[in-house]
């Protein structure tokens, strides 16, 4: 045995009474990569069908491609002084079971929007790239904007809550390089019943 040889088996041999917490250090690293495995195995479950795909690379070995996962949020300052934040995509983060954070996936994408509210009027704008006019769905009341996209390519989906009042009959709407902007007359109020005179 070579005097690098005793020096190794020296050294281990002194440090021998800490190889327990060696073997916890593992163990907990063990540990770690199976809660992965488990969170894992439970996000391939919750994954809509439509965002897994699998196809053969050209050596034969077949993978598997998930997506697109998309979340973002947009922050504007609302006429109060007060943070707006709205989100937009198709990943939502929020708590599940026994207060642990989670994540919930859909096959629609919610689309960034934007409302701008005038005196006469309420402005909604959604960025929808890469859809066509004829693939966009409009579905209007008093109080909300339900916007729509349907398509082997692209799924988007947002029901909007209005400020006010408006007349969906008035509604008019334009789509241009992804943007879709939806323009709603506010409904004006008209007076219950007719005044009547005391004598």
């Amino acid at each position: 045995m070579s005097s690098f040889d005793e020096f190794w088996e020296r050294w281990f041999r002194r440090r021998r009474p800490f190889s327990g917490l060696f073997e916890d250090i593992d163990e907990f690293f063990r540990e770690i990569e199976r809660a992965f495995e488990r969170e894992f195995e439970d996000l391939t479950r919750r994954v809509p069908k439509d965002l897994v795909r699998e196809r053969t690379l050209p050596n034969g070995t077949r993978v598997r491609e998930w997506g697109p996962f998309v979340y973002g949020y947009s922050i504007t300052i609302g006429p109060d002084g007060k943070p707006e934040i709205r989100e937009f995509g198709n990943v939502k983060p929020g708590i599940g079971r026994f207060g642990r954070p989670s994540v919930s996936i859909r096959e629609e994408r919610e689309p960034l929007v934007d409302i701008i509210n005038t005196d006469g009027e309420i402005k909604v704008i959604a960025e929808l790239p890469g859809v066509e006019k004829e693939d966009i769905k409009l579905q209007g009341t008093e109080t909300t904007l339900i916007i729509s996209v349907d398509t082997p390519q692209r799924k988007y989906y947002k029901e909007v809550e209005l400020p006010e009042k408006v007349d969906p009959k008035q509604a008019k709407s334009t789509y241009k390089n992804g943007v879709l902007e939806v323009t709603l007359p506010k409904k004006k109020e008209v007076p219950k019943g007719e005044p009547i005179k005391i004598e």
